[in-house]
């Protein structure tokens, strides 16, 4: 099970890629590099929320996980 400071540093790295592709698909179609910038951040700040959510859910889900061994005593 990864730690929150894993979930948290491969959120941030995800994020700062998906943030870049928005920013840079907003400036293609717009021009305006503010405009590029502003989608860039607001695209981080939710989807970082959202990804460390989702991943600590998924910490929750046994699914695809070997069991554990039983012990006997």
């Amino acid at each position: 099970m990864d730690s929150h400071s894993r979930s948290v540093a491969k959120a941030i790295s995800y994020r700062a890629f998906g943030s870049l592709a928005t920013g840079l698909l907003v400036f293609t179609m717009s021009g305006d590099w503010r405009l590029s910038a502003s989608a860039g951040i607001a695209d981080s700040v939710v989807k970082l929320g959202l990804y460390f959510l989702h991943e600590r859910v998924w910490n929750l889900i046994s699914f695809g996980r070997p069991k554990p061994p039983e012990y006997e005593i």
